[in-house]
């Protein structure tokens, strides 16, 4: 436990069989549960894993390969059933330092947030290692989920490092976050329509021997769309069809001249 709150951490992996073992044991006694799911890898992942002798450990393989959202869907999914007070999401290629943990854990505990999450972008020294295609598109990408989420202070979408209370959790309709690169997007605009509180958490940036899987010029085209739509989904949700405001209907009238035009 940490802080009388037991802790959960959900580490969605896809052929991470190099890399996996470290992200097992550097992970930090106080947590309580670990949960790896297994996205249908092609190499020996889930053989890795499943040859440690560790408790704390509930192993999950899907069938099929369905994105790193989904995996981390099905994480969320056992850490309710299971009842856990703080549930984080730590990548399967040791990317995120598990001594950085605290810092996303204490300002829920304090209740200060419902959600907290790694920011690589606020300060140069945070982004050391980082590459220059790498902190374009994030910086892009920056800018378009502040507009689609609301979050209009928020730094660093795409990082995956967080952290979020059982409250905030059994509030997401977790069927409905989208289930492959752009979850970490997705699920910032579902916080800010459920009224939960985001809070950024400088976490400097760690890249080691992983290979990124993303396709940035692919991803950051399939993302942008889905803003789109979250961004239009947001506004009917929280400002027409929940409370009819002058926000709402000048958002309405605005996208029906634009259309006239």
């Amino acid at each position: 436990m940490y802080r009388d709150k037991t802790v959960g951490v959900v580490v969605p992996a896809y052929n991470e069989e190099l890399l996996i073992k470290n992200v097992i044991e550097t992970m930090p006694e106080y947590v309580d549960k670990i949960y790896i799911v297994d996205d249908c890898s092609t190499d020996s992942t889930y053989d890795v894993v499943n040859s440690y002798e560790e408790t704390r450990i509930t192993l999950t393989r899907h069938a099929i390969n369905s994105g790193v959202g989904a995996a981390i869907v099905t994480g969320y999914k056992q850490a309710l059933k299971d009842n856990i007070d703080l549930v984080a999401v730590m990548a399967g290629d040791n990317q995120m330092d598990p001594d950085e943990l605290p810092k996303l854990l204490d300002p829920i505990v304090d209740d200060k947030a419902d959600y907290t999450k790694g920011d690589r972008l606020s300060k140069p020294e945070l982004k050391r290692g980082m590459s220059k295609w790498r902190r374009f598109g994030n910086f892009l990408l920056t800018q378009l989920t502040r507009i689609s989420s609301g979050y209009w202070k928020l730094q660093d979408p795409q990082n995956g490092y967080a952290v979020i209370s059982k409250e905030a959790l059994k509030k997401l309709n977790l069927d409905k976050i989208y289930p492959q690169y752009g979850y970490c997007n997705d699920i910032l605009v579902r916080l800010n329509v459920s009224g939960l509180r985001l809070l950024d958490i400088q976490i400097p940036a760690r890249y080691g021997n992983e290979k990124s899987k993303i396709k940035y010029g692919r991803y950051i085209r399939k993302v942008s769309l889905l803003l789109l739509s979250n961004f239009i989904w947001r506004v009917f949700r929280k400002q027409t069809l929940c409370s009819l405001t002058m926000l709402g209907v000048s958002y309405i009238s605005g996208m029906f001249f634009l259309h006239l035009e």
